[in-house]
């Protein structure tokens, strides 16, 4: 009798469209970010209107191997930013865009590539970002949008926004975590040399003044100390007594410095933690929960569904290394992440 073989699951197309004028940096993201991924799940390709030379915003051309075509056929479609963000593109590109958010395809943007999104249509009665210098433009030229110049990027499921430049780094891994799991967006960090999610949203780059007792202080220190004690019940006169700050200053110089309150970052924090464990080990869920600082196992399925929209086991049964993965999973429900600065 012949053994049967499981089938390899097909590589989830990305295509990168990269328009004239494209800001360097945010073409690089994806695909540095995708190409790095053990395994290659991801097949990438770059294209423009037409294959061809297409120049950047940097004077120099890059090379796209194929036109609006290979919009049509992938399963997400990335638009990094570009210069001028408010000229009008062409009708083409822009039915394209919709055609593929019309089929159900993920639509991605990066910095600028927002303002291309939404001329779609694509955004329309969803949350988004953009850098937030332009933010108020994208607001007031598409009202239909709702959005938030506070965080790293936007996940509305089918559709996902970032905040300027790095940002898309953020959005890049979040992909990467929500479709193959935490353990493998870690790796995929540490081989770019990023940090796998970072602190607070894009609130804490905007030019403001810092606050007059707080020149050349950081907390990193503290936070290092908080994550190596994620099992104890950390509170937030406990991390302020590390930091040697009273509670409320501590506490105004976290938001000031991540974006986000402690316990926020905390919660952020635990849940990480837990997502790595079910990932890598055959803990029970109550243990995990012990591991992680969230208490109860009832504590952390609460938590879980909240911020993932999935329960403890669907997760493991998911992302651990037995399982293959599934790019047609139902998404998480619409989270602005980051977190936000309020």
């Amino acid at each position: 009798m012949r053994e049967e073989t499981a089938t390899p699951a097909a590589p989830h197309r990305v295509a990168v469209l990269v328009l004239d004028d494209v800001l360097p940096l945010d073409l690089g993201i994806p695909a540095q970010v995708f190409i790095a991924v053990p395994g290659d799940p991801y097949e990438l390709i770059l294209c423009g209107r037409t294959a061809g030379s297409v120049r950047t915003a940097a004077g120099f051309a890059v090379t796209v191997a194929a036109g609006l075509e290979a919009v049509r056929g992938a399963d997400t479609v990335v638009v990094p930013g570009y210069a001028p963000h408010l000229r009008e593109l062409s009708a083409d590109v822009l039915a394209a865009l919709a055609g593929a958010h019309a089929r159900g395809r993920r639509l991605v943007s990066i910095c600028t590539g927002a303002f291309a999104l939404a001329a779609a249509g694509v955004l329309d009665g969803r949350k988004a970002t953009t850098h937030w210098k332009y933010a108020h433009e994208l607001a007031a030229r598409h009202p239909r949008v709702s959005v938030d110049p506070r965080v790293l990027y936007v996940d509305e499921g089918q559709v996902l926004t970032s905040a300027g430049v790095a940002a898309g780094i953020d959005l890049c891994l979040h992909l990467v975590r929500r479709d193959l799991g935490a353990r493998t967006a870690n790796q995929v960090a540490r081989s770019l040399v990023s940090a796998p999610h970072r602190d607070g949203g894009q609130a804490q780059y905007i030019e403001r003044p810092l606050a007059p007792e707080a020149p050349g202080v950081t907390l990193a220190s503290t936070r290092a100390w908080a994550l190596a004690r994620l099992h104890e019940p950390l509170t937030v006169p406990q991390l302020a007594a590390h930091a040697h700050l009273a509670p409320r200053t501590f506490a105004r110089r976290f938001v000031t410095e991540t974006g986000t309150t402690p316990l926020r970052w905390l919660l952020t924090a635990r849940l990480d933690r837990a997502r790595e464990l079910l990932e890598s080990t055959e803990l029970a869920v109550d243990h995990i929960a012990d591991r992680c600082g969230l208490g109860s196992p009832s504590n952390l399925r609460l938590h879980f569904r909240r911020a993932l929209g999935t329960t403890p086991t669907a997760y493991r049964a998911a992302f651990a290394p037995t399982a293959r993965p599934d790019f047609d999973r139902a998404p998480a429900p619409a989270t602005a992440a980051g977190p936000s600065a309020t």
